[in-house]
């Protein structure tokens, strides 16, 4: 089998049974199962979440997504080889990890293949809960630009570039458009401070005042966790964005949980710590291929600059990258999620076909 078809580049067009619109992101596909499956596998398979809950297929595929846009390469390579599955597992080995160390549950009620979670609907809060140690990429653009404040936090002058912050911060952005909120932008991606949340947590959806506080200890303790994990192998966690939400629990207890992804290549900076110790950064994350993007066209400012999107959205549609380009991903994130989870990640020759199956034959969601 060519290396082309090894890749999931699709995974919006599976025969899953369901009553509503696939929804399809840059990266993941959601199929949510009638309300019928729902409630036959809760009982099934004793899920512990409420009787009732909704439940949904999320599968993530092997597209590229740099800059709000999906890279393909020559050959017809239309994703990363064992990208999914390195993602999944990383996420997996995290979430597991911050439920024995009492943090939180996650969305993932189960994992029918490498490339496919069940989940239980929740509610998002509508923030990018981000995290940064070290002052890099668009933060040290704008630092350099003489920026000072962030997210209501004041950094001070004289600080380099890649180098520590003075502390940990958490730097939040919107999460989608909030919409009738004074000095809050309405567009994607916007920074907020805690004052922000604070005087409107119900258009974030938060349930009460005290879970802002909830939210920044599990985005903290998430982060302190990852980052000695990840000591431990010689990495260096840099930044991150994590995702939460509302779920319930069997007995209807609404809590705050994790959702997304969690700690992986494509939502976190990890820098190697022997080569950072001698003064070179090398990328074990999304973050060498965006500056490969950057190095590789002239006019790096359509990658940049919000402003020109639309120009950016039809030079990543009408350009095919080197096949080297996605492969070094491919062999970043196999090597990265298999010093993680201290398990080699296997790629797989017919990914549709296996996920086909054992949805089908093992939970009976295959039409």
């Amino acid at each position: 089998m060519s290396l082309a078809n090894k890749v999931l580049a699709v995974n919006d067009d599976f025969p899953i049974r369901t009553d509503q619109k696939v929804h399809s992101g840059k990266v993941r596909s959601v199929y949510w199962l009638t309300k019928e499956d729902s409630k036959r596998l809760i009982h099934e398979k004793s899920y512990n979440v409420a009787p009732n809950a909704p439940l949904a297929i999320m599968i993530i595929s092997d597209r590229l997504s740099a800059f709000d846009c999906i890279w393909q390469a020559e050959e017809g390579l239309k994703g990363v080889p064992g990208k999914g599955a390195a993602l999944n597992a990383i996420s997996n080995h995290w979430f597991k990890l911050f439920k024995e160390n009492g943090l939180a549950d996650s969305h993932i009620v189960d994992i029918p293949h490498p490339l496919v979670w069940i989940v239980q609907k929740a509610r998002p809060v509508m923030i990018e809960a981000i995290c940064r140690q070290y002052i890099t990429g668009s933060m040290w653009r704008s630092y350099e630009k003489g920026e000072r404040s962030f997210c209501g936090f004041q950094l001070p002058n004289g600080l380099e570039k890649d180098k520590a912050l003075p502390e940990l911060l958490m730097t939040p952005s919107t999460k989608g458009i909030i919409k009738g909120i004074a000095d809050v932008p309405e567009a994607d991606d916007v920074n907020i401070t805690r004052k922000n949340i604070e005087d409107n947590y119900q258009e974030f959806n938060f349930s009460s005042l005290d879970d802002i506080k909830t939210y920044e200890q599990l985005l903290r303790e998430g982060f302190v966790l990852i980052s000695n994990a990840l000591a431990d192998i010689g990495q260096i966690f840099v930044d991150t964005k994590f995702e939460f939400g509302y779920a319930q629990d069997s007995l209807g207890q609404e809590k705050l949980i994790y959702m997304d992804e969690v700690g992986t290549p494509d939502s976190s900076r990890i820098w190697d710590e022997e080569a950072y110790e001698k003064g070179h950064i090398l990328e074990n994350s999304k973050e060498g291929f965006r500056q490969f993007l950057i190095n590789h066209f002239s006019d790096s400012d359509v990658l940049l600059n919000k402003d020109r999107m639309e120009e950016r959205l039809a030079l990543a549609s009408s350009t095919l990258l080197p096949k080297e380009a996605l492969l070094n991903v491919s062999d970043t994130y196999l090597s990265i999620a298999s010093k993680i989870t201290g398990t080699s990640i296997t790629v797989s020759d017919n990914p549709r076909e296996e996920i086909i199956d054992v949805l089908d034959k093992e939970y009976g969601l295959i039409i």
